[in-house]
């Protein structure tokens, strides 16, 4: 057994920012697919999520040192860095969004939150997985992050509160509306038969 299999994540990170090649290998192998998906569900752009992911993981070489294991783990950290590099795609697209509330025309709303909103798991339940992909990216921006961190990626609210910098009540607000506007989305795309198209949504999607 390899070494780095024994080795803890944040003891990973110090080998690797250090120097260790297998210890970059070992996180890089680990962590590789989270940021991926993190940045195809963020972008809508699988060339841009590759260029993401390679540019996180040589920016974590680079500021690892900065990492605080009390403050969260090593994925959240990279996902970070991964989400500044979302953002400044969408600086240079100019498709950047104002944090605001907004429904499905952009326009500047108060969202009702529904009593009793099935969690987005349960919404997504039999979806295809495109299908998905399209109601995610279909949100603001604001949204959208907390539903891939929270829903797709499976971070706390805790862990995508620091991530975001915003508190843990404006995380689950904006998740609650998040949930309102997919649910929205999703059953207006079902069959006409009212059959949901066949798959389960598990985790983090491809």
């Amino acid at each position: 057994m390899p070494l780095t299999d024994t080795l803890s994540e944040p003891q990973l990170l110090r080998l690797a920012v250090s120097g260790d090649e297998d210890a970059f290998a070992a996180l890089y192998e680990r962590f590789k697919s989270n940021v991926y998906r993190f940045a195809l569900h963020m972008t809508g752009s699988a060339s841009l999520a590759e260029d993401i992911t390679q540019d996180a993981f040589i920016t974590l070489m680079e500021e690892g040192q900065k990492f605080d294991e009390e403050k969260g783990q090593v994925l959240a950290f990279l996902l970070g860095i991964a989400r500044n590099f979302v953002r400044r795609a969408y600086r240079s697209q100019s498709r950047i969004t104002s944090l605001v509330s907004e429904n499905e025309q952009g326009e500047e709303v108060e969202l009702a939150l529904e009593s009793g909103q099935d969690t987005v798991a349960d919404v997504l339940r039999g979806e295809t997985v495109d299908l998905v992909r399209e109601a995610v990216q279909s949100l603001p921006p604001h949204y959208r992050e907390v539903v891939v961190l929270c829903d797709l990626c499976e971070m706390s609210y805790a862990e995508a509160s620091a991530q975001l910098d915003c508190n843990l009540g404006t995380i689950r607000s904006r998740l609650n509306r998040a949930h309102s506007l997919l649910a929205k989305k999703l059953d207006s795309r079902t069959q006409p038969s009212g059959k949901q198209a066949g798959g389960i949504i598990q985790g983090c999607l491809l």
